[in-house]
C-alpha cells in the first residue's frame, strides 16, 4: 500500500468483552484481532463512513457512535507496508447488543470472524492502543459519574 489511510474503526460492549474481527497475517504467522470498520471515502465524515461499513460488513445500525480519538498506525501486513489514521469510536447496537457472547458472526464482504472478545485478551489487537483508548474512556466516565 501506498500513501495514507484515512479509516473509521468501532468498537461495541458488552459484558467486559469487545466485538472484534479475527485474522492471520501468514508472512508472520500471527493471529490477531482487529476493530470492524474501513475506509473513509471523499467527502464522508469519519462518523457517516463507521456507519456505512458496519451496516456493509454486519447488517447492523449504530445507535450511538462517540468518538474516542484519532490513532496514527505504521505497520507491516502480509509483508506489506501500510500507514493509516485511525478514527476509534465507542459505538452501541440494539442489534448488537442482542448477540450472544458466546456467537459468531462474519464479515459479509471477505468472510473474516468477528466475536465477543474479553477486554484483557492476550491475543494482540490492531490497530495498538485502542483497547487502552476505550478503558480510559470508560475509566473517565466512571469518575464523572
Amino acid at each position: 500500500m501506498t500513501g495514507i489511510r484515512n479509516i473509521a474503526v468501532g468498537l461495541p460492549v458488552k459484558s467486559s468483552h469487545v466485538l472484534l474481527s479475527e485474522s492471520t497475517d501468514t508472512v508472520r504467522g500471527l493471529v490477531f484481532h482487529r476493530a470492524v470498520g474501513g475506509g473513509i471515502e471523499f467527502g464522508e465524515r469519519a462518523d457517516e463512513a463507521l456507519r456505512r461499513e458496519f451496516r456493509e460488513e454486519l447488517d447492523v445500525a449504530l445507535s450511538t457512535v462517540t468518538l474516542l480519538g484519532v490513532i496514527e498506525n505504521i505497520f507491516e501486513f502480509e509483508g506489506s507496508p501500510g500507514h493509516e489514521y485511525a478514527h476509534v469510536f465507542a459505538v452501541q447496537s440494539e442489534e448488537l447488543d442482542r448477540v450472544p457472547l458466546s456467537a459468531e458472526l462474519v464479515v459479509l464482504d471477505e468472510g473474516s470472524p468477528v466475536r465477543w472478545v474479553p477486554l484483557d485478551t492476550e491475543t494482540p489487537v490492531f490497530p495498538e492502543g485502542i483497547l487502552e483508548m476505550l478503558t480510559a474512556a470508560a475509566d473517565a466516565d466512571a469518575d464523572a459519574g
